[in-house]
């Protein structure tokens, strides 16, 4: 285990740390990595406990039980949905093509469906951002465009305004806090790494905390949702011909049209058939903010 001394205390590996920032992880950032990883823990100590449950109520539904169209009707267990479909949940995209993302900023949380269900209802798929137009994309590529001179980055500045201001930038993510211009110019330089990687290996879907996922609207189509936004900015900046996602939802409406009622195993194969016709959505939403 990684660790760093302040004293008598160390610092614990961080919950989404990465080996190549080990050199920025600081131990003044002990309590807020330590209160990220009990957090962490706690959480997926609920979902490995949960999970048993989930499976048994997806069970019920794939054998018409009663009680099964309840299943359905909140929207079946995603953990065990996965768990069941495996490798069928997984597509390939062209990721220049998957440039619309879910936008939940300023969106009522009453509004947004659930994480641990996998048929979503509602108008989140109508309330559409651009990925093009991203913090992430543009961080990307500012630092490809000044790699020979990070000082002049627009992330170079806005870090060292916030160094001058007092209130260096932290992650207790990642253990990690940029109270110097040499950190600075290094937490820059180890995304560059990581740009330098993809270009020679291509897209490492191991390399994140999480796959990149993607959400499957009413009209069938894919949206970007959750994390690893970096990882596919860097992909879409160096034009890689496809990246794996993962689907984590679909739509109620697509669903229901894709199934045409049936349940159990007939519908999943249903709906696997009916995922090789997703492609990403490239139109703005009638909701868009």
């Amino acid at each position: 285990m990684r660790s760093l001394l302040l004293g008598e205390r160390r610092l614990p590996t961080p919950p989404a740390g990465d080996p190549a920032f080990a050199p920025l992880e600081d131990a003044r950032m002990y309590w807020p990595v330590q209160r990220a990883r009990v957090a962490k823990t706690v959480r997926e100590g609920a979902q490995s406990l949960g999970v048993p449950v989930e499976l048994g109520l997806l069970g019920l539904w794939k054998h018409a039980l009663p009680g099964a169209a309840c299943v359905e009707r909140i929207g079946l267990p995603r953990r065990a949905v996965e768990l069941t479909l495996g490798d069928a949940l997984i597509l390939h995209v062209d990721p220049r093509a998957l440039i619309r993302s879910t936008h939940w900023q300023g969106w009522p949380h009453k509004y947004r469906p659930t994480s641990s269900a996998f048929i979503w209802d509602g108008e989140w798929d109508l309330r559409r951002g651009d990925l093009r137009t991203s913090s992430r994309a543009r961080f990307i590529q500012d630092i490809d465009n000044h790699r020979d001179d990070l000082t002049q980055s627009e992330a170079f500045a806005k870090y060292m305004k916030r160094l001058k201001a007092g209130k260096p930038w932290s992650s207790h993510q990642q253990g990690i806090l940029l109270d110097s211009e040499a950190r600075i110019l290094t937490f820059l330089r180890v995304y560059l790494s990581f740009m330098d990687d993809m270009t020679v290996r291509g897209f490492d879907a191991t390399r994140g905390k999480d796959m990149l996922g993607v959400a499957v609207t009413r009209e069938g189509r894919l949206l970007k949702i959750n994390r690893g936004l970096h990882r596919l900015a860097m992909a879409q900046h160096l034009g890689l011909p496809s990246v794996p996602v993962l689907v984590k939802a679909v739509h109620r409406e697509w669903w229901a049209r894709v199934t045409q009622g049936l349940q159990g195993q007939d519908a999943l194969v249903r709906l696997c058939k009916a995922f090789q016709t997703c492609t990403p959505e490239l139109m703005s939403g009638r909701l868009d903010p």
